[in-house]
């Protein structure tokens, strides 16, 4: 049996991404308890020239609806980059999920033998499709929720592995 592009990313994102849905339901409760600005958690980043909390929510996102569009040859939605609060970041990662869970694996058929192209300003880069999403989407899918975990851990929320994982 093969394992097809769809199976081997698709459903791990749309896990990931609710994994963090439930975790920002913690951050919120979290910093409700302890009386904190939830501004102060979604503006954080680890290091100086690190993007924000809410960024790192952004980028993961755009990166698998556009990662999951161009495999499934469909339109990417556009998000604006907005979100100021932990529901406008809740609702973010609900579109995305519903964005993914919209696209038929069935579109992804014949996608490990097409090139993606992207655009990264003035510089045009190609990728057969399996290297585009095993080298490059989910890599950068998993540093960015990883990133955004870490900022909420490193903030004194209490989560932990399992957390991130989700029931297992």
């Amino acid at each position: 049996m093969t394992l097809s592009m769809y199976d081997a990313a698709v459903p791990g994102f749309i896990r990931s991404l609710k994994n963090l849905d439930v975790i920002i339901d913690k951050a919120m409760a979290w910093t409700e308890a302890k009386n904190i600005d939830p501004t102060v958690l979604i503006n954080f980043r680890l290091a100086p020239d690190m993007a924000t909390f809410a960024r790192q929510i952004q980028i993961a996102t755009d990166g698998v609806k556009g990662g999951a569009a161009r495999l499934a040859e469909v339109d990417i939605p556009s998000f604006p980059d907005t979100e100021t609060s932990f529901p406008e970041l809740k609702e973010r990662i609900a579109k995305t999920v519903a964005f993914l869970e919209g696209v038929p694996a069935a579109k992804f058929e014949g996608a490990e033998d097409r090139t993606i192209m992207l655009k990264f300003g003035p510089r045009e880069m190609s990728f057969p499709a399996r290297q585009y999403l095993f080298s490059f989407v989910i890599p950068n899918f998993y540093f960015h929720m990883t990133t955004a975990y870490a900022i909420l851990r490193h903030n004194g929320l209490e989560v932990g592995k399992m957390d991130f994982l989700g029931g297992v």
